[in-house]
């Protein structure tokens, strides 16, 4: 018996399955052999394309990589604590003695403690699992594509997204970003395998990688979710009746996958877990729903650190419709949303008439959806949202324009199609000159030569319309190598530059300074080791690990301290210990000091906000209690709760020159400012290795 699917993508049906001889072929020699062959029936140049592929982008993401020291010192902090202490592990504590979360959910940082734990505390322990989920991610999509379509839309859709900056960006860093893009592509796997035969099994697999998503940054992760739907309701090969019950089994798979994390640290006593960072009254639904959910959406962000505002924007930037666009965000992303755009529409209306379960259409369908959802989503939200959020587009453009550009590429001799394809390109190479003429001293002659290459493939491909068909059959290859070339070139400068730079802190960027963005000038702090501070730009040298690099410079407010409050000073910087957005690199002398009898304390130390925290936990290898959390803002502990912990005698120092307070308004009146004017006012002063501190051991009277 054999059995037979229409390939409607190509319109060519492939040849007739047996099963017996799949059983034969699925043998561990023969599937030796097809990793390296690819699938039967591929031309010979397609495996070692992909193979070309995947260990060039293996070689982008992890080239280097230890330069960034400890990148973000926040959450490699949190997989310190998470490596030797199981509790930590699984709430994803700061701090292994559990005083206080990080601000998102610990999925992420599961893998990088799980990393730690077998290789070591070092740079590179923290950053290769980002990076090798990178790689897999171009993979997956590669993968996905080549279900539906040929192999040279599934490699140009994988190497788009491999060469997206922010994407290099974000694969080479320990943000939770790069497990989510990961778990949102198995997502679309899944549900591309699920419209093929309307399997059940599939669909729910798809709910559970989006519902495991919610794990890595929350409520992010649902941005995908109406093109999935969408796709699977629309192109599924059954009834309208059964596709609706699909849908409910993978929203309640998404669902539990979700939710049995959230319900058992809602469940458990507080007292028996770590502090819940980012919320307000310690609950874990109160994250989810207020600063990391609908706060993103409307700016109301119980806790934030404010932003800046500006004419029609929210206080952290500009909103609108050509947000993605702008200095901040343009460069890590938009390089080919213009061409995602135009071929995704144009391809869409040349297919309008196929049937429902057309494949092209299903396609766009998902991919179009996820990027116009997430995109819009990104650009009209008044809450905080950082430049290196778009890094979730990056999957979506790459997959349009590999199948949207290859569907009108087999059309191009019709006028129509063939005009698309010219506005597409043309579209790509204007807006690749834009934004590399925002840092035009950095390598002048790419504007000229992606003109060049870019106008010169547009008047080819209108001219091919009226060559006789042999010859324009014969040019077709180089049109098409050249008019690939002028679309990547400017975001492969911007992706090599990207990793050849070592990047450090809460709010990293893409590309070469000066082209918006945290590090060239934008509304954040952090951003390239060796650049330039934004807005909130830090005012001290980033923390340096083993294999890290001290030369970053910061020139920015937040990160430079915040004046006094109740008496104390509350500053990034002070002795080294960092800011609100850079963990520091505490003196010799200081960390000598912490170590010594740490077995004595729960914690060596306290510190006003998670990364100067951080930077001194990092050293010293030893438990740092964060007050506040990330912006020293948490209501936790309270002044009563930090007095009791000090007459048990569970804090050694206190140390001075954390961050505690949010642009906008007096903090006075918080828990972090209370306990640094107690402290000041009941403890003797001292300074080590440059560094106030207050030995809470020994009263000043």
């Amino acid at each position: 018996m054999t059995t037979t699917f229409p390939d409607q993508a190509a319109g060519v049906p492939p040849a007739p399955v047996d099963p017996a001889a799949a059983q034969v072929r699925a043998s561990p020699a023969r599937w030796a052999r097809s990793l390296v062959r690819g699938r039967e029936g591929d031309q010979p140049w397609v495996r070692p394309a992909l193979l070309t592929l995947l260990t060039g982008t293996a070689l982008l993401y992890i080239w280097g990589l230890g330069a960034s020291g400890w990148a973000n010192a926040f959450y490699s902090a949190a997989a310190q604590a998470g490596s030797t202490s199981w509790k930590a592990f699984f709430f994803g504590s700061s701090d292994a003695s559990n005083f206080i979360t990080v601000d998102k959910p610990p999925a992420s940082l599961w893998v990088t403690d799980l990393s730690v734990r077998i290789f070591g505390l070092n740079p590179w322990s923290m950053l290769v699992p980002q990076a090798l989920e990178g790689v897999a991610a171009v993979g997956v999509l590669y993968a996905t594509v080549r279900r539906w379509f040929s192999p040279g839309a599934a490699l140009l859709a994988g190497a788009v997204f491999a060469l997206t900056p922010v994407a290099v960006l974000m694969f080479r860093f320990n943000n939770p970003d790069s497990l989510l893009v990961l778990l949102l592509v198995l997502g679309a796997y899944a549900t591309v395998r699920a419209v093929e035969n309307a399997s059940t099994r599939w669909i729910v697999w798809a709910g559970v990688f989006v519902g495991f998503g919610f794990l890595a940054k929350m409520m992010q992760t649902f941005l995908v979710v109406p093109a999935f739907a969408l796709t699977y309701l629309l192109a599924a090969p059954t009834s309208f009746r059964r596709r609706i019950g699909q849908l409910l089994l993978s929203g309640a798979a998404m669902i539990l996958a979700a939710g049995w994390w959230v319900a058992a640290v809602e469940l458990l006593p507080t007292s028996s877990r770590p502090y819940i960072g980012g919320s307000q009254n310690n609950s874990i639904l109160n994250l989810i729903f207020g600063y990391n959910g609908f706060g993103r959406l409307n700016g109301n962000e119980a806790g934030s650190v404010g932003g800046m505002g500006g004419a029609g924007g929210s206080r952290w930037g500009a909103t609108g419709l050509t947000r993605m666009f702008n200095s901040e965000m343009g460069g890590q992303v938009s390089w080919l949303i213009p061409t995602a755009l135009i071929l995704g529409v144009g391809a869409l209306a040349l297919g309008w008439r196929a049937p429902r379960t057309d494949r092209t259409r299903a396609a766009l369908v998902l991919w179009g959806g996820w990027l116009v959802v997430t995109g819009l989503t990104l650009s009209l939200a008044q809450g905080i949202i950082h430049p290196y959020y778009t890094v979730a587009l990056a999957p979506a453009i790459g997959a349009v324009v590999g199948i949207g550009g290859t569907s009108l590429w087999r059309r191009r001799d019709r006028l129509v199609a063939c005009l698309i394809l010219a506005a597409a390109l043309a579209a790509t190479t204007a807006w690749a000159y834009v934004l590399l003429n925002r840092t035009p001293t950095w390598h002048p002659w790419l504007r000229p030569l992606v003109v060049i290459l870019g106008g010169a493939a547009v008047v080819a491909l209108i001219f091919t319309v009226v060559l006789p068909a042999p010859l324009a059959r014969r040019a077709a290859a180089v049109l098409a190598a050249v008019s690939i070339v002028a679309g990547v070139t400017g975001p492969a400068a911007y992706a090599v530059d990207t990793a050849s730079v070592a990047h450090s802190g809460a709010i990293p960027s893409a590309g070469p300074a000066g082209s918006g963005g945290p590090g060239g000038g934008g509304f954040g702090g952090g951003g390239r080791v060796n650049g330039r501070g934004g807005a909130f730009g830090a005012g001290a040298p980033q923390g340096t690990p083993p294999g890290g690099t001290t030369t970053q410079r910061g020139t920015g407010g937040l990160g430079g301290g915040l004046g006094t409050q109740g008496g104390a000073r509350f500053g990034g910087g002070a002795g080294g210990i960092g800011g609100l957005l850079n963990a520091g690199t505490p003196s010799a002398a200081l960390v000598t000091a912490l170590k010594a009898d740490a077995e004595r304390y729960t914690w060596v130390a306290a510190t006003v906000g998670s990364n100067s925290a951080a930077g001194v936990q990092l050293a010293t290898g030893e438990p740092v209690m964060a007050i506040g959390g990330f912006n020293g803002t948490d209501p936790t502990p309270t002044l009563a709760q930090f007095q009791e912990y000090v007459r048990q005698g569970k804090i050694h120092y206190f140390i001075g020159g954390g961050t505690g307070m949010g642009i906008g308004g007096s903090q006075s009146d918080s828990p972090a400012s209370a306990i640094a004017a107690w402290v000041q006012q009941n403890f003797s002063q001292a300074t080590i290795g440059g560094t106030t501190v207050y030995d809470l051991t020994r009263t000043s009277t």
